[in-house]
C-alpha cells in the first residue's frame, strides 16, 4: 500500500503555502538618517532586491537573484532572497534547487527566527516528498538516492526539534494555528519515515512511523508502513511486521480496498514465513486470530508468535504418518505444530483397513489407520476418508481388506478424530485383479433314444 493521493495533496498544499503566503517576509526600506533601528542594508541594495521580488517570470527572477547574490554575497536581505528563489524554483518544479535554497535559508541560523528556520526545514522535507510523487520523475531512481534521503531525514529531525519553540505569527487565528501545528508532526514523521526506508534505515523508519501514530493512531497507511519497516530490518522482525500490517487491515482509517490489499499481502508474507507449504485453510485461521488480536490492542503482546519455516521443517524432518497420528490425537501445542507441518503434504503408502467403499467420482474409501495385525483385526470404525482420483480400478477394493494408499493430507477433525485425504492412489498390488468374463456353459448335444424293433 503506497502513499495515497491524499498525502500527495497535503505535501503540495504545504509546499505552496510555505513558498508563498506562509513566509510573509517583507523587507523594509532603510530609514533616513542612519538610525540604529534601520535595516542593515543600503537603499540601493534594497531597491535591487525589490526589483527581483517584483519579477513574475521565474527564469528572469532567478537571473536577477543570481546577480544580487553575486553583488551582495553577505547581504542582510539573504533570507528574503532565498524565499524568492524558492518561489521561482517552485514555478519551474526544480525540486533539487528548492531543497538547496531551503537548506541555505536554514543555515543562516540565529540570523533568522525559529519559525523561519522551521519553515526552511519543512520545505526541504515536503519538497522531497513532492519530488518523488511527481510523475515526471518516474524512473529516475530518486527513491534509491541515499544521500537525498539522508538529507531529508536530517531536515525532518531539525524541524521536529524546532516545532515546540515556534510562535504563532501575528494575524493568524488560534484555531487555524493549532490545527496546522498538530498536522505538522504527522506530515514530517510520515515523509521522514519514507526517506528512512529509501535510505535502508529501517530501524530509523520505525521510530518516525511510531511518532506519527502517537499523534494519529488511525492512520492506516502509516501503520502498514511501520509493518514494512519492521519486515525490512536485518534480520526481519516478522512478528512485529505481521502485527502492524494486521493493525492496518483493521484500522478505522483504512478503506475497504486498502484493507483487502494489505490482507492479501500479509497472508502471502505469513505463508512465505512458514515455508510456503502450509495449507491455505491453516493460514486463514492464523490470519483470523491475528486480525482479532491486532484489532483490540495497539501493541503486540510478547506472547504472540507464529512458528516459522525452520520450526516446521524440523518437525517434518523426522515425521511419519504414524507420528502425525499420535501427535494430532494427543492435542496441545505439539499437535498445532505437527498439523502445520503435515497439512498439505503427500504421504506415501499409508496403511489401513477398508471399512467402507463409497462409489462415485471420486471414489471415497473410508479406512481405519492400522500399523499391526492386532490393530487390523480390532478395527471396526473408520478414522480416515480417502478420495481416490483418476484410478477407477480402485473400485474393486473390498470391504475389510488391507490397503496402502499415497495421498495428500488436507484436513482433520480433532473430535471425533478423523483425517481427510485427497488426490489419493491405492497401491496397485492391493487392488484385486479384474475377473474375466464368465464362460458360457458347454452345451452337449441331446442324446438320441436308442431305437427298438417292434
Amino acid at each position: 500500500m503506497n502513499g495515497t493521493k491524499k498525502w500527495v495533496g497535503i505535501a503540495l498544499a504545504v509546499a505552496l503555502c510555505l513558498l508563498g503566503s506562509a513566509w510573509s517576509l517583507n523587507a523594509q526600506a532603510p530609514a533616513a538618517g542612519g538610525q540604529d533601528s534601520a535595516p542593515k542594508y543600503t537603499l540601493v541594495e534594497y531597491n535591487a532586491y525589490k526589483a527581483c521580488e517584483g519579477e513574475s517570470n521565474p527564469t528572469a527572477k532567478i537571473k536577477c537573484l543570481d546577480d544580487f547574490v553575486s553583488k551582495y554575497p553577505n547581504s542582510a536581505l539573504l533570507n528574503f532572497v532565498y524565499v524568492q528563489y524558492s518561489i521561482a524554483y517552485s514555478q519551474q518544479k526544480n525540486y533539487p534547487k528548492i531543497i538547496e535554497t531551503a537548506d541555505k535559508l536554514a543555515a543562516l541560523g540565529d540570523k533568522v527566527d525559529a519559525y523561519t528556520r522551521f519553515q526552511a526545514y519543512l520545505t526541504h522535507v515536503v519538497t522531497y516528498y513532492q519530488m518523488l510523487a511527481d510523475p515526471g520523475n518516474k524512473g529516475k531512481g530518486l527513491q534509491k538516492d541515499a544521500a537525498l534521503a539522508k538529507g531529508t531525514i536530517e531536515a525532518a529531525q531539525n524541524a521536529l526539534k524546532l516545532l515546540p519553540d515556534i510562535k504563532k505569527p501575528e494575524g493568524v487565528a488560534d484555531d487555524a494555528w493549532n490545527k496546522q501545528k498538530a498536522q505538522w508532526p504527522i506530515t514530517i514523521n510520515d515523509i521522514a519515515g519514507q526517506a528512512a526506508m529509501n535510505a535502508n534505515d529501517c530501524s530509523g523508519a520505525t521510530n518516525f512511523y511510531k511518532a506519527e501514530l502517537a499523534v494519529n493512531p488511525d492512520n492506516a497507511v502509516a501503520t502498514y508502513q511501520l509493518g514494512r519497516a519492521y519486515y525490512c530490518m536485518t534480520p526481519p522482525q516478522s512478528m512485529d511486521a505481521f502485527w502492524y500490517m494486521a493493525r492496518a487491515v483493521t484500522s478505522k482509517g483504512a478503506t475497504q480496498a486498502q484493507s483487502d490489499q494489505v490482507k492479501k499481502f500479509l497472508k502471502g508474507l505469513i505463508a512465505n514465513y512458514q515455508g510456503g507449504n502450509v495449507c491455505d485453510s491453516l493460514i486463514d485461521g492464523e490470519m483470523n486470530e491475528l486480525l482479532q488480536l491486532a484489532g483490540s490492542s495497539a501493541d503486540r503482546p510478547s506472547s504472540y508468535s507464529l512458528p516459522g519455516g525452520a520450526d516446521i521443517g524440523a518437525v517434518q524432518k523426522d515425521m511419519t504418518i504414524a507420528s502425525v497420528f499420535n501427535d494430532l490425537k494427543a492435542g496441545g501445542d505439539k499437535s498445532k505444530l505437527t498439523w502445520l507441518a503435515a497439512c498439505g503434504l503427500e504421504f506415501p503408502e499409508v496403511p489401513g483397513k477398508v471399512i467402507e467403499a463409497v462409489p462415485g467420482d471420486p471414489l471415497v474409501l473410508k479406512i481405519a489407520f492400522v500399523t499391526s495385525d492386532a490393530e487390523f483385526d480390532a478395527a471396526t470404525t473408520a478414522n480416515m476418508d480417502v478420495k481416490v482420483v483418476g484410478q477407477p480400478e480402485a473400485a474393486r477394493v473390498e470391504k475389510n481388506s488391507a490397503v496402502h494408499f499415497t495421498g495428500t493430507l488436507v484436513a482433520y477433525d480433532p473430535e471425533p478424530f478423523f483425517l481427510h485425504w485427497d488426490k489419493a492412489k491405492v497401491k496397485e498390488e492391493d487392488i484385486p485383479k479384474e475377473k474375466g468374463p464368465k464362460k458360457p456353459p458347454v452345451r452337449r448335444p441331446a442324446r438320441k433314444p436308442s431305437g427298438r424293433s417292434s
